[in-house]
């Protein structure tokens, strides 16, 4: 199975926390079977969501969407979930960090310029805080490195739990 064959849309009943971590343990499965060195080696795959309001948002179909998604988390709060899989030879953690996330007020203008980027078209919930996106966060309580799409601080952890590097 390649990561491309992965059905990335939420089950019936599936809460997001449940999707990402059911997705990063997927990917990793798929890039573990891929890879002729799997027994020797640790795989780290990750799948990131924003929640707005019980709703899940994925990366958007296209411009369009895109801008739907930022109209509707400028001036509010939203909830960002990554799943992340470490998965070696005979054990695996499979874990998923929330950070909640509030943006400034988005004017249209403000909204067409960031869409014309390009920038939120392969990012959940159309935007990147580690790019120009970043310009719409007025305040996140969590992990920055959980938004960007891979907490590292757990990461590291769950690393060490394996017998991977520590740092």
């Amino acid at each position: 199975m390649q990561t491309a064959d992965i059905d990335e849309s939420p089950q019936p009943g599936e809460s997001p926390v449940d999707l990402v971590a059911r997705l990063a343990l997927s990917k990793a499965t798929a890039v573990r079977q891929a890879d002729s060195l799997a027994l020797e080696s640790l795989f780290i795959a990750a799948d990131t969501v924003v929640v707005r309001d019980g709703e899940i948002l994925g990366k958007p179909e296209g411009k369009t969407e895109a801008a739907a998604m930022l109209r509707s988390l400028g001036g509010r709060g939203h909830e960002v979930i990554t799943g992340f899989c470490v998965l070696g030879a005979e054990q695996s953690h499979v874990q998923a960090v929330s950070t909640k996330v509030w943006f400034r007020p988005l004017t249209s203008e403000v909204i067409a310029r960031y869409v014309a980027t390009g920038d939120p078209l392969d990012k959940a919930g159309a935007y990147g805080i580690q790019a120009g996106g970043g310009a719409f966060v007025e305040r996140i309580d969590g992990s920055y490195s959980n938004v960007v799409g891979l907490p590292l601080v757990e990461t590291l952890a769950a690393l060490a739990l394996l017998g991977g590097p520590r740092l």
